[in-house]
């Protein structure tokens, strides 16, 4: 038998039909036994793909969740430092207005103590300036009249010459 085609004649012989026959028997028993053998690992095998992709996924996911909590944790730990750095600051700068405080009273307290001490080293000073001039007083009164004064004229010579002596005007 012939078949007359665009290429030439094909002849159909005994060889070709067990060859034919043969072919489609291995094709039946690839499609009934190795075929969803076949299917059946790929689609385990596309299962397997698509868990993985989906823990894949959820690791990412995971990671994300944890990358942000991180964040969180470290943007919180910023925030504490800067606050300790504030605190300290604050302290730092109140302890500096306390120590000036203080270093200023005590120099209030100091210069209030000195001039106290200055005011009366000068009562003192005066004082025995008065003594002396009294005694001054005294002893010229006595060469310049020559005689002794009584109590009373004593007293009004001695305070007349303090008078003039502590206005600074020494002349009469």
């Amino acid at each position: 038998m012939f078949l007359a085609g665009e290429a030439g004649v094909i002849e159909i012989n005994g060889t070709v039909i067990v060859e034919l026959i043969t072919f489609l028997a291995m094709l039946a028993i690839l499609a009934r036994y190795v075929y969803p053998e076949i299917v059946k690992q790929a689609e385990a095998r596309q299962r397997a793909v698509a868990e993985q992709l989906a823990a894949a996924g959820k690791a990412r996911a995971d990671a994300d969740a944890h990358l942000k909590e991180a964040q969180a944790k470290l943007e919180d730990a910023r925030k504490t430092a800067q606050g300790v750095i504030d605190a300290a600051g604050k302290s730092a700068e109140q302890l500096r207005q306390e120590m000036r405080q203080k270093a200023e009273e005590e120099a209030k307290r100091i210069a209030e103590s000195a001039r106290k001490e200055i005011e009366a080293e000068r009562d003192r000073a005066i004082q025995s300036v008065r003594g002396e001039v009294a005694n001054l007083v005294v002893n010229a009164t006595e060469k310049v009249i020559g005689e002794t004064l009584d109590l009373n004229k004593h007293k009004q010579l001695i305070d007349r010459a303090i008078a003039e002596v502590a206005s600074g005007d020494g002349s009469r």
